[in-house]
């Protein structure tokens, strides 16, 4: 039985990577997981991933100390040394690079598109998640009347928006929203979920340009569908903003179909370039590819590293 502790600010892709890698590794050991917030005061935070962690968080994180501690995201970082020092025998995992160097933690999980190597360190292509097979069956069973009314091919529509690295102009989301609307006028039916990060004049433009076409838009009311979605796709499309969403979708073994704005930074294409040449992704147009390929999971090989540590260690 092992105690896993979790690591994160909350930002919600960091959190959802350290839990999807926790429950895989719990489906082998059991025990239980603890989810820790850090919430560093403003000028810790500026000083971060290498400054120290704040005095007035560490009351948060007291013994028992975990079997495996699992943190993302920079403000992290320093704190998962801090655990480090005061429990050797806890196994570090980070995931993503912590900007620190190798030795941030005793095991560090990159995508391939990052530049981090190390003896310690394994890339992979995509992302862990916690979508896994059983919980996609699951959903498909429990979905929701207005999904599995659509016609068929279904097309889980996954749009992001504006990042710190992706700039979605008017022209962008001109784009897209008439991809879209050609799309539905195939007659495949669209399944479409907004993220945090969809502006509302976008959100409201694929709203408009779907009107009266075979599309059903989560409006952000009652439990969230993505699930369902995603187990009841029989392709994806996906704009680049988000490497999270293009691997859950590409862990489905479905034809993703990725939407590139202008001006997408050389990392995110160097992902997108790897996935096309495993047969993953296509570039969207409007219209629907089928290419079935070999589905990627990178969340329990990174698992499966873990778990070798741990028994490598007891």
């Amino acid at each position: 039985m092992a105690l896993i502790w979790t690591l994160t600010d909350g930002k919600a892709g960091d959190a959802l990577q350290c839990l999807g890698v926790a429950e895989a590794v719990l489906e082998q050991t059991g025990g239980n997981i603890v989810e820790h917030k850090v919430s560093p005061r403003r000028l810790y935070a500026l000083a971060m991933p290498w400054g120290p962690p704040d005095p007035a968080d560490l009351c948060k994180l007291a013994p028992p100390w975990p079997d495996l501690a699992i943190a993302s995201g920079r403000r992290a970082v320093s704190y998962l040394s801090w655990l480090k020092r005061r429990s050797p025998a806890t196994l570090t995992v980070f995931l993503k690079d912590p900007r620190t160097g190798t030795k941030a933690a005793d095991f560090i999980w990159v995508p391939a598109h990052d530049r981090l190597r190390g003896a310690n360190v394994l890339a992979t292509l995509t992302s862990p998640h916690r979508q896994t097979p059983a919980v996609l069956a699951a959903a498909r069973v429990d979905a929701r009347a207005e999904l599995t009314a659509l016609p068929q091919p279904r097309v889980a529509v996954l749009a992001g928006g504006p990042s710190k690295d992706v700039a979605f102009t008017p022209d962008d989301v001109e784009g897209f929203v008439s991809a879209l609307s050609r799309l539905a006028d195939s007659g495949a039916g669209l399944m479409v979920t907004p993220s945090r990060r969809t502006p509302p004049a976008m959100a409201q433009a694929i709203a408009r340009a779907l009107e009266g076409r075979p599309a059903w838009i989560w409006d952000g009311q009652g439990a969230n569908p993505y699930a369902q979605m995603l187990g009841l796709a029989d392709a994806f499309v996906v704009t680049a903003d988000s490497a999270n969403m293009v691997s859950e979708a590409a862990a489905t073994g479905k034809t993703v179909h990725v939407y590139l704005p202008k001006g997408v930074p050389a990392k995110i294409m160097r992902l997108v370039d790897a996935l096309i040449a495993h047969g993953a992704v296509v570039k969207f147009d409007g219209h629907l590819e089928n290419h079935p390929y070999e589905p990627l999971d990178s969340t329990p090989l990174i698992a499966q590293e873990i778990l070798a540590r741990l028994r490598a260690a007891s």
